[in-house]
């Protein structure tokens, strides 16, 4: 099992794992909001790969803090900003419970401190919040996530660890559409 950047051959992977994630709940979102998604920070999205199949992803962009990406439409703007919101994290049934998931988070936290990024935000959903607690997320009950994202969502943050606040360098930045020049893992 290998972490890497995602390839436009992963999608139809990606797109299957995500609806038989979130459809019953009602929170699949589809092939092109995960797209958009991806398209707005390449650098921050990764897959489990096991033997060239999909067995997980994490897809993470910049967004405004106590804000996220609005679950009905596609990204149209990428935002420069020093959060970086963690859209979805997602291993398939036959791998669970082998701390995948926890590879993959702290790959992201390194990436994400790597590229400057001070603090990383996320709405958990049916219940999860509990596990992003256990993984040094807070939660802001003051900021209430639409009813599209389905009951009892909570928005999380945490900081990034190792991380200076108040770095201005915007170059620390991940560049907007630029694919990954190597891969990682």
């Amino acid at each position: 099992m290998r972490i890497r950047h995602i390839t436009d051959d992963d999608w139809d992977g990606i797109t299957a794992l995500e609806a038989e994630e979130y459809t019953a709940d009602g929170l699949s979102e589809g092939r092109a909001a995960l797209r958009s998604r991806a398209h707005a920070s390449p650098a921050t999205c990764f897959v489990l790969d096991h033997a060239g199949r999909v067995a997980g992803y994490l897809l993470a962009l910049p967004y405004p803090k106590f804000e996220y990406p609005d679950l009905d439409r596609r990204e149209g703007i990428v935002f420069h900003s020093r959060n970086l919101h963690l859209h979805d994290l997602v291993v398939a049934p036959e791998f669970r419970g082998g701390g995948l998931a926890k590879n993959l988070l702290r790959h992201f936290t390194a990436t994400a401190g790597s590229k400057g990024y001070e603090e990383v935000s996320l709405v958990a959903v049916r219940g999860s919040d509990t596990f992003w607690a256990a993984h040094g997320y807070r939660a802001h009950r003051e900021v209430r996530p639409p009813t599209s994202y389905g009951p009892g969502a909570v928005y999380m943050s945490r900081t990034v660890p190792g991380v200076r606040a108040g770095r201005t360098n915007p170059a620390d930045l991940p560049a907007p559409g630029v694919p990954p020049k190597d891969e990682v893992g």
